[in-house]
C-alpha cells in the first residue's frame, strides 16, 4: 500500500487516538490497525454506520481509486468524525498548493479531484459551472506546438482550455456560455476547429468529441468517452475526420462481449463465400465511403474520383458476392456491423 496512506493512517491514530483502517473499492483490507484480514459492505454512498460490524464507513477519493474508510463505532459522533477525516484525507492526498491552473485541468479530466477541490479550484480561477464537452485531438506530423496555439486562441477567456496529453494529442475542452452559441452542436464546432487549424498551420487533424456534461466535475466522463473515441477510430479504420462518442457505442458493446461470441455474430451474419469482400481492402474503402457519403452514389462517386458505372459495379460486386445490397439502408447497417466484427475479432 502506498506510503502515503500508512502515514495519514498513523498521523490521524497519533493525534486524535482514533483507529483508522482503509479499505480498496471491493471492501478488501489494505492498511490500518483494525480487521487486517477483514472486509467491509461496498454498497453505499457518502457515510454508513454498519451496525453488524460496528463500524462507520466513508468513501475517500485516493489520485483516480475510490477507497473506503473505517472507525470504530456507530453512532452521531462517529458519522462526524467520518466526515471530517474524509475530507481531511482527500485534502491530504490531493496537494493544491502551487498546482497551475493546468495541473488543476489535467487533475478534473483524470477524475483524481473531489467535487470539493474541483469548487475551490473554480473560485480560484473565476471559472463557471457551464456545461461543456472533450475533444481530444489527434495531430499528423510535427505540429503540435502551431496546432496548441491555435486552439489556445479560439478559446473562451476564462474558461475553454488546451491540455497536452502525451504522443500526437491534445485534449480541447470547450464550454457554452450563458449566451446563444454561434455554434449549435459540438459536431459543428468541431468542424470549425478542424478547417481554422487547417488554414492557419497547414495541419491535418482527427477529432474525437465526448458527451456534452452538465458540470464540470464531470468532465472526467467527457474525457473518458472522447479518448474511447480516439482509439476505436484507429482500431476500425474509420473514415473522416470528426467522430463522436454516440457513433461508437455500438463498437464499445461488442468490445466488451468475448472474442469467441464475436465470432459467433460474424458467422451468422456472414454468408458463404463473402469473406472475400471483407478483405478486399478496395471493395470495404468503397462501401465504407459509400456508407459515410449516406448512400449518395453522386457524392461518393466524386470522393473516390471514380466514374459513376465504376462505383456501381463495385456495389453490384458487393452484393453478387456478400449477399447486401448496401443502397439498401437495412444492408447497409449490417455491412457495416459485418466490418466491424471482422476487425475486433483480428
Amino acid at each position: 500500500m502506498d506510503s502515503e496512506i500508512k502515514a495519514f493512517i498513523n498521523f490521524i491514530s497519533e493525534k486524535t487516538g482514533i483507529d483508522l483502517s482503509i479499505y480498496d473499492s471491493d471492501g478488501k483490507f489494505l492498511a490500518g490497525n483494525m480487521d487486517k484480514d477483514g472486509s467491509v459492505g461496498t454498497d453505499f454512498s457518502g457515510i454508513k454506520g454498519d451496525t453488524k460490524i460496528d463500524k462507520t464507513l466513508f468513501l475517500i477519493k485516493y489520485k483516480s481509486k475510490s477507497l473506503i474508510g473505517a472507525i470504530d463505532g456507530v453512532g452521531d459522533v462517529q458519522t462526524n468524525y467520518a466526515f471530517l477525516i474524509g475530507e481531511l484525507a482527500e485534502n491530504s492526498f490531493f496537494k493544491e498548493t502551487g498546482l497551475t491552473r493546468a495541473e488543476f485541468c489535467k487533475a478534473i479530466l483524470s477524475g483524481e479531484a473531489s467535487h470539493t477541490q474541483i469548487s475551490r479550484y473554480m473560485r480560484k480561477f473565476k471559472m463557471k459551472d457551464h456545461p461543456a464537452f472533450v475533444m481530444v485531438i489527434s495531430i499528423t506530423g510535427e505540429r503540435k506546438e502551431d496546432v496548441k496555439s491555435v486552439l489556445e486562441s479560439y478559446g473562451a477567456e476564462g474558461l475553454d482550455f488546451v491540455l497536452d496529453i502525451g504522443d500526437d494529442q491534445l485534449a480541447f475542452v470547450k464550454f457554452f456560455g450563458d449566451d446563444n452559441e454561434e455554434y449549435q452542436s459540438s459536431t459543428e464546432y468541431a468542424e470549425f476547429i478542424k478547417q481554422s487549424v487547417y488554414e492557419e498551420t497547414g495541419a491535418s487533424i482527427q477529432i474525437a468529441i465526448g458527451g456534452t456534461v452538465k458540470s464540470v466535475s464531470n468532465l472526467s466522463a467527457s474525457f473518458s468517452q472522447a479518448l474511447t473515441t480516439a482509439r476505436m477510430c484507429l482500431a476500425v479504420n474509420s473514415k473522416g475526420e470528426i467522430h463522436t462518442y454516440k457513433e461508437y457505442v455500438l463498437v464499445k458493446m461488442l468490445e466488451d462481449l468475448p472474442k469467441y461470441k464475436l465470432n459467433e455474430y460474424l458467422e451468422t451474419l456472414l454468408e458463404s463465400g463473402a469473406s472475400g469482400i471483407f478483405s478486399d481492402q478496395e471493395m470495404t474503402n468503397t462501401a465504407e465511403e459509400f456508407l459515410e457519403n449516406s448512400l449518395n452514389i453522386s457524392e461518393t462517386s466524386r470522393n473516390l474520383y471514380l466514374h459513376r458505372n465504376t462505383l456501381t459495379y463495385r456495389l453490384d460486386k458487393i452484393e453478387k458476392e456478400s449477399g447486401l445490397n448496401i443502397r439498401k439502408f437495412s444492408d447497409a447497417v449490417t455491412f457495416r456491423l459485418i466490418t466491424i466484427l471482422t476487425k475486433l475479432v483480428k
